[in-house]
């Protein structure tokens, strides 16, 4: 796929993305979450080893393909390594599936109620070296607990930033601003949310364009303006805590937005089972998530 049918997919695809970029401290409870118990690696490598062969199984199932999966993200080392003895990247090309990269390093401790994302001194590289790659775009992830207007601002205006040094290497970000579903102001942080992402979308100079990766809202259509924005690509939804069933539901009530799920796509998958129950428990979670992401229902009649 070049850059201009990514683009394409992207913005118009019918389908969900896959969140496959779990990484650093969330690595050990995704292997546990998979069946692999702590004391089956020695060594970070050996950790890292073990979730690039649940990835590179996943990636290399039959049902995970461009028709109902549009979009991967990657965590950086899964985008280093190969698939079927091909990078990672191409291996999800040649399925059809638009490759991005994760490329936050982790949050900064909790000030005005949310973590802004740490310093990324070597984002200029990975960048480069992703583009080479033929990754598409990236991910960027920022934290919002409680609706404070000062550190939301802040967020989405640190979010803008990285996105616009993104786009200075021609590669799509993903914005993504996550509003914690356990927040006790949770309706009131999506409405600030929305209108100072709106801000930073009008400010953005013409012909560009980004992602956006947000929390399922408390109150369904609260994003549709964001939706809608002709600065917008497309906006993507996290599953952020809540179960499969949970997920699909919300997001059906959204219209316009489709899944980028991690946690409620592969909660699941278990190393131990063989090639056949994994294909089935994987395509199973991808049915649900396309239908969620593909098939709107009134918000009352999903209640």
């Amino acid at each position: 796929m070049q850059v201009s049918e990514m683009t394409a997919k992207m913005a118009d695809g019918d389908g969900f993305i896959a969140a496959l970029d779990q990484s650093g401290g969330s690595t050990p409870k995704a292997l546990k979450g998979y069946g692999i118990e702590d004391d089956a690696w020695a060594s970070e490598e050996e950790m890292f080893g073990l979730i690039h062969e649940m990835r590179s199984r996943i990636i290399s199932s039959p049902v995970f393909t461009g028709e109902k999966v549009i979009g991967a993200i990657l965590f950086e080392r899964t985008m280093d390594g190969t698939v079927g003895g091909v990078p990672t990247p191409a291996a999800l090309i040649a399925k059809g599936i638009v490759p991005f990269i994760k490329i936050d390093k982790g949050l900064e401790d909790e000030a005005n109620g949310v973590q802004l994302m740490k310093p990324m001194p070597t984002l200029d590289a990975l960048l480069e070296r992703s583009s080479a790659l033929g990754v598409f775009g990236t991910k960027e992830r920022s934290v919002i607990h409680s609706a404070n207007a000062e550190g939301i601002a802040a967020v989405v205006k640190q979010q803008f930033e990285i996105g616009a040094q993104v786009i200075s290497h021609g590669m799509m970000p993903i914005i993504e601003p996550e509003v914690n579903i356990k927040s006790e102001t949770r309706a009131d942080c999506d409405t600030i949310l929305c209108t100072e992402i709106l801000k930073n979308l009008d400010a953005l100079p013409e012909g560009q364009k980004v992602m956006l990766k947000l929390s399922l809202p408390v109150v369904p259509g609260t994003f549709d303006a964001l939706v809608d924005h002709p600065k917008v690509l497309r906006v993507v939804a996290l599953s952020g805590g809540f179960s499969r069933d949970e997920a699909c539901v919300e997001l059906a009530r959204n219209k316009g937005i489709i899944a980028s799920f991690s946690r409620a796509l592969l909660s699941e998958l278990r190393a131990q089972m063989s090639d056949d129950e994994f294909d089935a428990a994987l395509g199973e979670a991808i049915d649900a998530i396309y239908k969620g992401s593909t098939q709107k229902v009134a918000a009352a009649a999903a209640a």
